[in-house]
């Protein structure tokens, strides 16, 4: 069987968490919503919020629908049912359109199924060694943006300052989402879930799952910025003290660090999950 825990908070100062984390019986998932920076339109009548909502509610409905479906086809037509949801009422093809990432693990007996899209990691203890499953296109994608941004020119006279290359680099991650040579994230194209990193991983066996982390970035960044403690290390803390702890010494470690995440914010959403399997 497979046991159960998280934890999810806001970002600190902040009322809505973009996050999301959900389990639908021996499906767990957890969504991160694309926060959108003041002043930036979307096309969209509907927010971040509302979208991970959904989007979670209309996977929880393709997985009872079809339970032994790969994890990607239902992800597919969760995005499609959502794509109706909006009503008619937004302009779908805009490029800063409500999107999510996506970290999904389903138990099924001797094997999980998993999904990663974009940059919510899933760290699995293997026994003698931890594996990260991660989608890393994001991170590619906005290394190469955050150097065009520096040194693509403004024209009409547009000020060369810090806020305009924010926005420079806002228009180009834009420009690459759900594109081939860019990155991948659920949004309002289902074809998306198809450029997933999908699997399978036994339950038995010396190379066993026997435990399973699934993160959002804000929680993430304890290992993959602060250094806090290694991947396992992070294991341990979510096994031994549990998701809310974890979140709580990334917030000691924010509030310590000073520093502004994704060009725009200090703190982030985060979420934590971890899954147990008894042998």
């Amino acid at each position: 069987m497979m046991r159960v825990c998280s934890a999810s908070e806001p970002a600190p100062g902040r009322p809505d968490n973009e996050d999301q984390v959900f389990r639908y019986g021996e499906l767990v998932g957890v969504l991160d919503g694309a926060t959108v920076p003041d002043g930036f339109d979307t096309g969209c009548v509907h927010g971040p919020v509302w979208y991970v909502r959904q989007l979670a509610a209309r996977i929880g409905l393709a997985a009872a629908d079809r339970p032994a479906a790969a994890l990607t086809g239902n992800l597919a037509a969760a995005i499609l049912a959502v794509r109706a949801d909006h009503g008619g009422r937004c302009d779908l093809d805009h490029p800063g359109t409500p999107s999510a990432t996506v970290c999904l693990l389903r138990y099924g007996g001797d094997h999980v199924d998993y999904l990663v899209l974009c940059d919510s990691p899933l760290v699995l203890d293997l026994g003698e060694r931890v594996r990260v499953i991660s989608d890393d296109r994001l991170r590619t994608a906005m290394a190469d943006l955050r150097q065009k941004a520096l040194t693509v020119t403004g024209t009409g006279g547009e000020p060369d300052d810090q806020a305009t290359r924010f926005r420079r680099a806002v228009a180009l991650q834009r420009e690459q989402m759900n594109q081939t040579h860019g990155y991948w994230v659920a949004a309002a194209n289902p074809d998306a879930a198809y450029h997933a990193v999908a699997g399978s991983l036994p339950l038995d066996g010396p190379d066993r799952v026997r435990r399973a982390a699934l993160l959002t970035d804000g929680a993430s960044i304890a290992v993959e910025q602060f250094g806090l403690f290694d991947w396992r290390g992070l294991l341990d803390v979510l096994s031994e003290a549990g998701p809310g702890e974890l979140i709580r010494r990334v917030r000691l470690a924010e509030a310590g660090d000073g520093q502004r995440r994704s060009g725009f914010k200090r703190y982030d959403d985060a979420t934590a999950v971890l899954c147990g399997f008894e042998d």
